[in-house]
């Protein structure tokens, strides 16, 4: 336990996993025990409250003792007897073996703390942002925590600035390390906010104790972020040869498991490239549709690319001011809830969802986010993100910005990120029976079921069918295909910054603030953008052959299925229900498509 100002920390916040039963759930509480304490932050924000005062070892002895924990649990797993587990506990221990081949490939290859600043920079934001966000105990518990947490970023920060002189295989990020630089006052804001919430509670119960020791961590705290800002700037980055990039080999290792996915890269590529045609033309045809509404008196381009680029200019000339986002898309999620309500589309969540602004830490990651509660933190609300303009990068790049954002794509958003998008399925998620399918989630289950939710709500009339927002719907997901192509390009193909962004700007219509975001991103996050595109191509997978199951039972013969002219559009089929359909996906947490293939088809 640590020790703050002669306090030991002790939890207030009752361990609410399961009782185990079997020998797998046996197995399973031990490996979320050992877990949980080499990685705290991560049991933070999982819902796992007995070290939430802590930091994870990140000092090679760190390493070395969780690549020894990955190695003696993998071995408890397969000792199991596979015919003594239940078909559940069947899919479950395959679930967890692929996340110890996962957690192992990111501590013996990967090795992101070897080479990532910005790495350190995220697991502070998360750290403290979590013990401020979400009231999952008292505040004496998330408050002590929090200044246990001070206590320990002195240490943090000089074994994180100690750490980056590059792995094997990857030498110190100049990109990870600049981005670090421009963020790390994220942490500083969250020092401030901590410092702000202790005095407002001062006068409660413990609360002023609470508010000595945080004040007594925050200087030094302070002048922790201000030394790792001195080595990054003057020592680190100076020092810094790489570029970010995986390289083909790697990237193809971290692809594998990231999407955990039955779809080979070969079949990902070849989808992605027909798909990004097909969008295309869609865009082409719907645009040509729209020209005399929206550009009135105009004779029609002879280029298609400035056809649809001079429609969507006019889209999106409709858009929010920047103090009107939040606001907006607030009522956005209800109009959206009631259209769900009234179709019979979906169950939806009793738990509250708020929309505030990203924080400063977690910025440089994208323009909207969900961030959910844990599954075993239950009841507690979600947060809708959503990052604002930089104003002081002037008044053409935050017009750019809300061009891209424009009326339109926030009505996308709110899909995405809040009804029946992340918000619903994390809520479901959390429901579920199996701490398995709850714990180890799936980052391409997750973003593939809300672009994959969003197409099912325009086939469902959302919007009726309204030609402007179908345009930005095809567009919002031609960024989920140029998302996987760039990924790929830039990290195992050498794709280039102009080649990048001319693939985002001319190919995709992507405005050119959003694009050069997305290089950023790009760069830092390989393979999460290709999480988009290929879930959403597994959920589609599910429903036809959902859909052919359905029609065999109701004697009509899987020939009542058409193909999909792009994603979608399937019309009426015998014996399918889509509620039940969509409910029995996102019933089982939040694990890879595959594995939630195997549950609902009995494999």
């Amino acid at each position: 336990m640590s020790d703050i100002q002669g306090h030991a920390f002790r939890s207030l916040v009752a361990d609410s996993r399961p009782e185990p039963v079997t020998a797998f759930d046996r197995a399973l509480h031990d490996l979320l025990g050992d877990t949980f304490a080499a990685q705290p932050v991560v049991a933070t924000r999982i819902g796992f409250h007995a070290h939430d005062d802590r930091w994870p070892d990140v000092s090679e002895a760190g390493r070395q003792a969780r690549l020894a924990l990955i190695k003696r649990h993998r071995s408890a797993f397969q000792a199991l007897d596979a015919g003594q587990l239940s078909a559940d506990e069947q899919i479950d221990l395959g679930i967890v073996l692929e996340a110890l081949d996962s957690m192992e490939f990111e501590e013996a290859e990967l090795r992101e703390p070897a080479w990532d600043a910005l790495s350190y920079v995220g697991l502070a934001g998360a750290g403290l942002f979590s013990l401020l966000a979400r009231d999952f105990g008292s505040w004496q518990h998330r408050g002590t925590a929090f200044a246990g947490r001070l206590t320990g970023l002195p240490e943090l920060f000089a074994a994180a600035a100690d750490n980056l002189t590059g792995s094997p295989l990857m030498a110190v990020s100049k990109v990870h390390a600049s981005t670090a630089l421009a963020q790390l006052g994220g942490i500083g804001d969250l020092i401030d906010e901590g410092l702000a919430e202790a005095d407002r509670r001062a006068a409660q119960a413990d609360g002023e104790q609470v508010a000595r020791d945080m004040h007594a961590a925050a200087e030094p705290a302070r002048a922790a972020v201000a030394e790792f800002e001195r080595r990054l700037r003057d020592d680190i980055l100076p020092a810094a040869k790489g570029d970010g990039r995986l390289g083909r080999d790697l990237f193809a290792s971290k692809l594998r498991h990231t999407l955990a996915s039955d779809l080979s890269p070969e079949q990902i590529g070849r989808r992605a490239r027909h798909d990004y045609d097909l969008v295309r033309a869609e865009l082409v045809r719907l645009a040509r549709e729209m020209w005399s509404d929206w550009v009135p008196g105009q004779p029609v381009p002879e280029s298609d690319d400035e056809l649809v680029r001079t429609v969507l200019d006019a889209v999106g000339r409709e858009h929010r001011q920047p103090h009107e986002l939040l606001d907006w898309s607030k009522a956005e999620v209800g109009r959206i809830e009631q259209f769900c309500r009234e179709h019979n589309v979906i169950g939806l969540p009793d738990e509250a969802l708020r929309i505030i602004w990203t924080p400063v830490f977690m910025r440089a990651y994208g323009r909207a986010f969900l961030e959910s509660p844990g599954v075993l933190d239950k009841g507690l609300p979600s947060n809708f993100l959503i990052t604002p303009p930089d104003e002081s990068a002037g008044p053409e790049a935050v017009e750019s910005y809300l061009r891209e954002d424009n009326d339109r794509m926030l009505r996308l958003l709110a899909i995405h990120e809040g009804v029946p998008g992340h918000y619903l399925q994390q809520a479901w998620a959390n429901r579920t029976p199996s701490l398995t399918r709850g714990v180890f989630a799936s980052g391409t289950f997750i973003e593939g079921w809300a672009v994959y939710v969003t197409q099912v709500m325009m086939d469902l009339g959302y919007g009726e069918h309204e030609p402007a927002l179908m345009l930005v719907h095809w567009k919002f997901y031609l960024r989920s295909i140029t998302n996987a192509l760039i990924d790929a390009g830039i990290h195992g193909g050498g794709m280039g910054e102009q080649e990048a962004l001319a693939l985002m700007v001319e190919g995709g219509f992507q405005e050119h603030d959003e694009a050069r975001a997305k290089w950023l991103r790009a760069q830092l996050t390989a393979t999460q953008l290709s999480t988009y595109y290929v879930g959403s191509l597994e959920m589609w997978d599910l429903e036809v052959e959902a859909r052919r199951r359905a029609a065999v039972a109701a004697g009509a013969g899987e020939d009542s299925v058409p193909a999909q002219r792009i994603a979608g559009g399937l019309g009426e089929t015998p014996g399918f229900d889509y509620r039940a359909h969509l409910e029995s996906v996102i019933s089982h947490g939040s694990p890879p498509v595959k594995w939630v293939r195997r549950a609902l088809m009995g494999e």
